[in-house]
């Protein structure tokens, strides 16, 4: 399904993208900064027991499938998939109503 976007449109998603991208980059700045005082405080108050690296390692996760998302990387995530299953929910809602008439 080929959507046809005017100019307006296509400035639309393209400053949405540039938002999305913008909101990943600072995520990850927070992820870099948290992190490195985490692993600061740890090793300063308990450097025998190391617990820094379970936050960084979820979070870590987080920002990994953040980054996927908006850089469309993966196919599941991607714009590909919400027109797909956009055109199902209304190729269903038009099967349905065909059916009742």
């Amino acid at each position: 399904m080929e959507i046809n976007y005017n100019e307006e449109d296509k400035y639309y998603l393209a400053k949405k993208k540039v938002e999305n991208i913008k909101g990943f980059y600072g995520n990850l700045a927070s992820f870099i900064v948290v992190n490195t005082v985490l692993l600061v405080v740890n090793l300063l108050t308990s450097p025998d027991h190391l617990w820094f690296y379970w936050p960084l390692m979820w979070w870590g996760l987080g920002v990994l499938f953040h980054g996927l998302k908006v850089f469309e990387i993966l196919p599941t995530l991607g714009k590909d998939w919400e027109e797909r299953k956009i055109k199902e929910i209304m190729d269903k809602e038009k099967e349905n109503k065909n059916k009742w008439q």
